[in-house]
């Protein structure tokens, strides 16, 4: 049994630092990854809390989850449920709550929050789907989904659902566009979202404008039309004729 459990990990390990060094490029040996990114820490932690969890040891769950956000900064709760290959970035301020779910392959930087906002128990935190990329400080509260390839700009508050391959931002968090999921499967750092939302909207309602001008336009010419028009000479009867 000792045996199995060393080796699965070492597999952990194994995975969990193949994994950054896909992903970040500031990373350039698994011995680093391994003794020097609390994101990997955080998680490996996070699996022994929530084996024991599993068996219905909550207390000594709640201690190990403790010593985790004490030793890096990350509070994952042993209840939640994490999928394969989650890289925490920079690791610092993330927060994920009991009821939360997150997919294979998400990516998380620091900061994020995936809240309840619910006092009842229940499921009362977001679900992740695969391959989401959630950016620096954004706040998930809720029930909420996102769906898959899905990413959530930095700073973004997001309280509804987003689908799949679709980018969110802003406060609360709107969605910019969705990508083409055969076109766009790159990874993108931080989530980072080229599309101004404020820049977009304007650009639609100069848009509108034009479209208006040229409803007006025709309508203006013809009564400049008629106001140019020569007016007809009113006739004036002489004196002698009036008598």
């Amino acid at each position: 049994m000792f045996k199995r459990l060393t080796k699965e990990l070492f597999s952990k390990i194994n995975e969990y630092t193949s994994t950054v060094l896909q992903r970040d490029p500031a990373a350039r040996s698994k011995i680093e990854v391994f003794l020097c990114y609390p994101g990997v820490h955080a998680i490996l932690l996070y699996r022994l809390s929530h084996c024991l969890w599993e068996k219905k040891f909550f207390t000594l769950a709640r201690l190990i989850s403790a010593f985790g956000r004490f030793l890096t900064g990350v509070d994952i709760h042993p209840g939640a449920r994490i999928g394969k290959n989650l890289f925490i970035d920079h690791a610092t301020g993330v927060v994920i709550g009991e009821t939360a779910e997150i997919g294979d392959d998400v990516t998380l930087y620091h900061g994020v929050t995936l809240g309840g906002t619910s006092a009842h128990q229940g499921k009362r935190h977001p679900t992740l789907g695969d391959r989401v990329i959630v950016g620096t400080g954004a706040t998930l509260l809720g029930p909420i989904m996102i769906g898959n390839d899905a990413r959530i700009g930095s700073n973004a508050v997001v309280l509804k659902d987003v689908p799949d391959s679709a980018t969110a931002v802003g406060v609360p968090a709107q969605v910019v566009r969705c990508r083409d999921k055969k076109a766009e499967k790159c990874f993108e750092a931080y989530a980072a979202e080229k599309t101004d939302p404020m820049l977009k909207a304007v650009e639609e309602l100069k848009a509108q404008i034009k479209a208006i001008e040229k409803q007006i336009n025709p309508a203006k010419e013809m009564t400049d039309t008629v106001k140019k028009a020569p007016k007809a000479k009113k006739r004036v009867d002489s004196p002698a004729k009036k008598r």
